[in-house]
């Protein structure tokens, strides 16, 4: 019997469901049995029927790779897409603070032990690697295993599969992606890697390095990790973890989509979004 097929109709239909996880996000509602009790009171003048906690964690992982679709598809609706310079960074996405969690989970093809260069400390999960705009519109993103690629690998990998831009285009990154491999494998893709010089570099090919657009790439992990809760992700399986970062990635996008929309002086605020 196919598993994946629901015996009864489900109570909402895939794109009811999207809607609910980007409002999930949004309001910053991280546990979803208490968003679930609190859902009816918040939108249930928009969806008068519910699934409950365990359909709703099944019907969600199932759209993982749709919501990803949507999220990287709806970015090329966003007038930043056609800007000529890109953002492109690595984090550590920590699935576990133990060693039951580790023997326990189901995420051993993509979590391992790794290092955070930026934080200097050993953990236990998977390694995100993103590409976006100024604006904070993730253009593509991807989740590897630490162990299996570094960062200059995951990088090539994800300019190779996915296109960043409509065109070539500078990538502002740091200096973890130096090396004369990624340069020039980047560089016959069309898109020129601008990054700090190392200390043990003789001259530097940028005279005046862009440090503010590091910090803003900087500033749009903080958003996905803390402000709309995906460090907090909670999630126990490979398809679990997926789909939860399609959610929140999806989220971000749609909520700079619609402050372009409605003309906000802050393209990227969520202020708006998150009213209790």
């Amino acid at each position: 019997m196919d598993t994946s097929t629901p015996l009864t109709p489900r109570v909402l239909t895939d794109a009811e469901l999207v809607c609910v996880a980007i409002a999930q996000v949004l309001l910053r509602c991280d546990d979803e049995r208490r968003r679930l009790r609190l859902a009816p009171a918040r939108i249930g003048h928009l969806f008068p029927r519910l699934p409950c906690q365990s359909e709703y964690n099944r019907h969600l992982r199932a759209l993982g790779p749709t919501m990803s679709q949507v999220a990287l598809g709806l970015a090329r609706q966003i007038p930043t897409w056609h800007e000529k310079s890109r953002l492109m960074d690595g984090t550590a996405v920590r699935c576990g603070a133990s060693r039951v969690t580790v023997d326990r989970s189901q995420m051993d093809e993509i979590a391992a032990y790794g290092r955070g260069t930026s934080h200097h400390a050993f953990y236990w999960g998977a390694e995100l690697m993103l590409i976006t705009t100024a604006e904070a519109v993730v253009t593509a993103f991807r989740l590897a295993n630490p162990k299996e690629l570094d960062e200059r690998k995951q990088a090539l990998h994800l300019l190779h599969v996915h296109p960043i831009a409509d065109g070539s285009c500078p990538v502002v990154c740091d200096k973890g992606f130096a090396g004369a491999g990624i340069e020039k494998a980047a560089a016959k893709l069309g898109h020129v890697l601008i990054r700090p010089q190392r200390d043990d570099e003789p001259t530097s090919k940028v005279k005046v390095f862009p440090a503010w657009l590091r910090q803003r790439i900087e500033a749009i992990i903080g958003t996905l990790k803390n402000q709309l809760g995906f460090e907090r992700h909670n999630a126990r399986t490979t398809e679990g973890l997926w789909a939860r970062l399609s959610q929140h990635i999806l989220a971000l996008n749609t909520a700079v989509w619609h402050n372009w929309l409605i003309d906000a002086p802050v393209k990227r605020s969520l202020i708006a979004y998150d009213s209790q």
